[in-house]
């Protein structure tokens, strides 16, 4: 195995006067991967792409052999390339997994609707069950519903906790003992920023483990964690994009990550590597894990941020669980949420299904 370039090693010229690949040394160079900047063949890129997938998993001991794992499938990019390694590499190396596809329908008219065309495809082609949850059936409300109620300025808000809890209500549906999701090193170098800026020291102490969620229903993980996303589009030529929230803060967050990306490629995991090494002071009080008066479902509070939302939702006051209620109008059905909580509770149970978490 040639040394990359970043080390300053010298490509020797084909016969055809393009460079070989600083891996095989036979081939003609196809493209200069983006982690390291070797200049490699296509079928070495494939190679190291899977050995290092491989590795993640092997040293972080991800997964144990009978263990029932649902893959997070939104039908973009990084899910798709995740359910297809991950499948192979299970079989080539007899992880002994059970492997399912784990969908949501968060409701988006010509997105979501085309993006589950693509699990449903993945479902054939690779051989995977595949379960999906909707945002209608668990919640009464879809994304589009939402957006006419709350408007595209915190749309995030309830796309992002919704799904998460919707996940994790799929994954105990099919009875898994782990959920892996598509989350790349760009996106975990992404919320390292992001909770530096908001000061958010509870989600950064955490932020950058490769499994999350063990004091939960189910526990999450990241094989993808120090998987670049330049390699994730590189390996099936694909490319994704987003319809909700152009403009969400962590737009700005990815931008400057990819500025640091063209100056020092090994921002991304410096960054991430910088994450791990946070300590968080011993004399730091830290929000205290408990479960939802609601629906059972984790939560550092008496109700869960779910419920929160999804009860100013159905009563008429969306921005309820956004920020700071202001006072005027409305706000003091807002703030009196706390006392109708055997009201909420008798409402929401029943949209929230019959799961016990």
């Amino acid at each position: 195995m040639g040394s990359s370039v970043g080390d300053g090693a010298k490509l020797q010229p084909s016969r055809e006067g393009g460079r070989l690949c600083v891996r095989c040394g036979e081939r003609k160079a196809a493209l200069k991967r983006p982690k390291t900047l070797e200049q490699i063949c296509r079928e070495c890129f494939y190679v190291v792409f899977e050995d290092e997938i491989h590795q993640t998993i092997a040293n972080n001991s991800l997964f144990k052999a009978g263990e029932r794992v649902a893959i997070g499938a939104s039908g973009g990019k990084d899910s798709t390339v995740l359910a297809y390694v991950l499948s192979e590499l299970n079989r080539r190396y007899n992880y002994g997994l059970d492997l399912f596809l784990l969908s949501v329908d968060e409701g988006i008219t010509g997105y979501r609707d085309d993006s589950l065309e693509t699990v449903k495809r993945n479902e054939i082609q690779y051989g995977l069950p595949l379960k999906i949850v909707s945002y209608k059936d668990l919640y009464g409300w879809t994304m589009d519903d939402i957006v006419k109620a709350i408007g595209l300025k915190n749309n995030c808000t309830f796309c992002g906790v919704f799904r998460r809890q919707a996940l994790d209500r799929g994954a105990a549906l099919l009875k898994a003992d782990k959920i892996v999701t598509g989350h790349n090193a760009d996106d975990i170098a992404e919320t390292v920023l992001l909770n530096i800026l908001r000061g958010d020291i509870a989600r950064l102490s955490r932020c950058t483990f490769i499994t999350t969620g063990e004091d939960g229903p189910i526990p999450r993980c990241k094989p993808f964690k120090y998987t670049y996303e330049k390699d994730i589009v590189i390996y099936p030529f694909y490319e994704i994009y987003r319809i909700y929230s152009p403009n969400a803060y962590r737009g700005f967050a990815r931008e400057f990550i990819k500025d640091l990306e063209r100056m020092r490629p090994r921002a991304i995991l410096d960054i991430i590597k910088s994450g791990e090494n946070f300590r968080i002071s011993t004399t730091t009080r830290m929000p205290e894990q408990g479960t939802c008066e609601c629906c059972g479902y984790i939560s550092s509070q008496t109700l869960c941020k779910a419920c929160v939302l999804l009860d100013g939702l159905n009563r008429g006051l969306p921005k309820l669980g956004i920020g700071r209620t202001k006072v005027g109008a409305g706000s003091g059905d807002g703030m009196q949420h706390a006392k109708h909580s055997e009201r909420n509770r008798s409402s929401l149970q029943g949209k929230h299904g019959n799961l016990d978490f």
